[in-house]
């Protein structure tokens, strides 16, 4: 199957879904998952709470998604991604309009929760599966495209958030997003989103008389299964932490906040353009070693910011480091299960590497939060540092089939 084929195949056909994902995945982003970098230290002084207890609702939306992703991914595989993402959306759209207008601590998590469960419906992991759904084993390329889209997602919100809570209050970014979610989002996933499932082969077992042959692809468990779900669970822990504390850490460098959210919005070019070289190279490097070269990067991200410290060149060139290495791990996280374990069940397969990935993104700004405010920044640079080194490990001692 061609992955692309003229700007027609974009309005009729399957591939349509590459042209809804690419518009959902940076509105879906930026709505759900960039929004605490910005706003938290309002939510916190306008309740009275410390940081810590402010972020714990952020967490418990992650944690939240980590346990649902399993069950959204495997309704997709059964039913389709139009009602499970639609479905999400417009209960995305429930706890972000509900977050700003929380009266206490219960509610304010109430809203939380929905929004974990929105983003076990909505972001990559669904959209890995749908576009798995819709092209079987040729879905690398598509996967691809739409991460060039979710990488702009920083850089497209962070500055209309900024903008809008200068203008108009932090309140004013929950309910905007919840009218693009509701007005926007949830009818493109129900109505524009392709219907159609791909057949997919389900890999053949093993008769115990026939002569050993070269497996293509391995059962997703034992070590192999292991060491894939730890590498991206320690990504996911260095993103979460750095994308909910980078801007705030900055500011307390001495970096001005207007400044500080154009050096974060450096984040998206430049997932974008490695992203770009991993699709100009046709999938040539093998989505382990994409995860390899990645997580390095991101290693020497955070060593060029603890070492040099807090300033705007050094803090740009993490930015751009960091940036890039997100990009492509991004890719992997889609890439390589498929390439390891095939696409018979990818959506529960994903959904379980995706779990202790989640739990780990939740516990970080938390986490980080508590570190930060026990100890120091450089502490929390320094565990974030440990984490993707970790991570890069578990990547150089997995092995391609």
């Amino acid at each position: 199957m061609r992955i692309l084929a003229g700007p027609a195949a974009l309005i009729a056909g399957p591939h349509r879904a590459v042209a809804v994902l690419c518009v959902t995945m940076i509105l879906g982003w930026a709505a759900l998952f960039y929004p605490p970098a910005l706003t938290m230290t309002y939510i916190a002084e306008a309740h009275g709470w410390s940081l810590a207890l402010a972020l714990s609702g952020f967490s418990i939306a992650l944690g939240t998604s980590g346990l649902c992703a399993p069950y959204a991914c495997g309704l997709i595989d059964r039913y389709g991604g139009n009602p499970v993402m639609a479905g999400g959306a417009l209960i995305g759209a429930l706890g972000l309009v509900l977050l700003p207008l929380a009266p206490n601590y219960p509610v304010y998590l109430i809203s939380w929760l929905l929004i974990g469960v929105a983003t076990a419906c909505c972001l990559y992991d669904p959209a890995f599966t749908t576009l798995t759904r819709i092209y079987g084993m040729a879905s690398r390329g598509p996967i691809t495209i739409i991460t060039f889209a979710g990488g702009l997602a920083s850089t497209a919100g962070w500055p209309l958030m900024h903008f809008l809570i200068e203008n108009f209050g932090w309140q004013s970014v929950y309910y905007t997003w919840a009218a693009v979610f509701t007005f926007l989002i949830a009818p493109l996933y129900w109505f524009a989103l392709p219907r159609r499932k791909a057949p997919v082969q389900k890999a053949p077992v093993a008769v115990t008389d026939a002569p050993p042959a070269k497996a293509r692809f391995i059962p997703p468990h034992g070590l192999p299964f292991i060491l894939m779900a730890a590498g991206f669970a320690g990504h996911s822990f260095v993103m979460s932490g750095a994308t909910t504390h980078l801007l705030p850490i900055l500011q307390r460098g001495g970096i001005d906040a207007g400044t500080a959210v154009m050096i974060g919005a450096m984040f998206g070019p430049a997932q974008v353009l490695a992203r770009f070289a991993d699709f100009a190279s046709r999938g040539r490097m093998h989505p382990i070693w994409v995860a390899r070269v990645s997580m390095g990067t991101m290693v020497l991200a955070f060593a060029v910011l603890a070492i040099a410290g807090i300033a705007p060149l050094p803090a740009m060139c993490f930015a751009i480091l960091f940036g890039a290495g997100n990009g492509v791990v991004t890719i992997a996280r889609g890439a390589l299960p498929l390439a390891t374990f095939g696409a018979f069940g990818y959506g529960r397969v994903v959904g379980r590497i995706s779990r202790p990935a989640q739990i780990l993104q939740a516990l970080a700004p938390f986490v980080l939060a508590f570190i930060i405010d026990r100890w120091s920044d450089q502490v929390a640079l320094d565990i974030m540092i440990a984490t993707s080194a970790t991570a890069l490990v578990c990547f150089a001692l997995l092995r391609r089939v």
